[in-house]
């Protein structure tokens, strides 16, 4: 951030990197809009091809130093517009840059293109068709996110349902700053398939049961969920029940810059929090590849890859 700040003349709050990523953390936020409002500061250097191809590049590489070995990348792109590039421009930026990672490391990564809530559906719409677009081209999904509360999925029920027709899966973020009638209209209006978040889920018992029952996968931030205080604690966190509950999840990240974390870290949480067990943590990962917007072949080649390091983690 600090050398991408200096090449176009951006000052940010910090000048040291150690200081510079405790204060991009959002540990003092009050909500999610105020989580949100930290994005500012990283989007005012990621206005430029170059650094959005350096940044989509880093980004897949940090991944595949973790151990990461699949990646869904989602941002919105209208959010990088505004130094004068297009949202097409914008996306092709971010794929050169997604394919170099993969080249220099060897794993897989695929982006989500996101529409923003609050914004204008029609900008949603746009986002969708692009993404539509660029179905074979390493785009796996559409999204909406941002601020929760006042913007419901109904709202874009366009853009999702081009996306739909498009043949492209559907992820929503519901059920954080909104409960669980936010995860109801995700599922109902955006036509879901998979639900960012999801936390507030067990507060309608019997909308947790249609989601389990169908197997809809949540893709479940433990530590940004503390951050925008829909978790009171990690220790208090739902996932465990969702997880005794037969509720299909996976453990993300939100954004690693701004909740100060990692995949690994993630997974160490729930384990010293919430007391997964080894096997449980093993469960999770493989669910993880399973709810992938992968081909189905690509799903089945990755977990028998993989099968040899869920047996060894299981049992250590």
């Amino acid at each position: 951030m600090l050398e991408l700040a200096a090449d176009v003349g951006v000052t940010l709050p910090a000048s040291e990197p150690g200081a510079l990523a405790r204060a991009m953390c959002a540990d003092d936020a009050t909500d999610l809009v105020a989580y949100l409002s930290c994005f500012a500061t990283t989007l005012s250097v990621l206005q430029t091809r170059e650094a959005l191809i350096r940044v989509t590049k880093e980004l897949v590489e940090d991944h595949a130093a973790e151990g990461v070995a699949y990646v869904e990348i989602r941002y919105a792109p209208n959010l990088n517009t505004e130094r004068g590039l297009s949202m097409e421009q914008v996306l092709h930026a971010t794929l050169e840059g997604m394919e170099a990672g993969m080249a220099s490391t060897g794993i897989k990564a695929q982006l989500i293109l996101c529409g923003i809530r609050s914004m204008d559906p029609a900008i949603a719409r746009q986002i969708a068709e692009l993404a539509v677009a660029h179905r074979s081209a390493g785009v796996c999904a559409f999204d909406l996110a941002g601020a929760e509360a006042g913007y419901p999925a109904r709202l874009h029920e366009e853009a999702c349902r081009i996306a739909a027709q498009g043949l492209l899966p559907i992820t929503l973020h519901a059920g954080e700053a909104w409960g669980p009638e936010s995860i109801r209209d995700a599922l109902l209006a955006g036509r879901a398939q998979r639900i960012g978040h999801g936390t507030r889920l067990e507060e309608d018992p019997e909308l947790m049961a249609w989601v389990r029952d169908r197997q809809i996968p949540l893709e479940i931030c433990l530590t940004s969920n503390v951050q925008t205080r829909v978790a009171a604690t990690l220790d208090a966190h739902p996932v465990r029940r969702y997880l005794e509950a037969g509720i299909q999840l996976t453990l993300c990240t939100d954004n690693r810059l701004v909740s100060g974390t990692t995949v690994t870290n993630e997974y160490l949480q729930a384990a010293r929090h919430l007391g997964l067990s080894r096997e449980n943590l093993v469960r999770i990962a493989r669910m993880g590849f399973e709810s992938a917007f992968l081909s189905a072949p690509e799903k089945k080649s990755l977990l028998t890859r993989l099968e040899p390091q869920f047996q060894s983690a299981a049992h250590e």
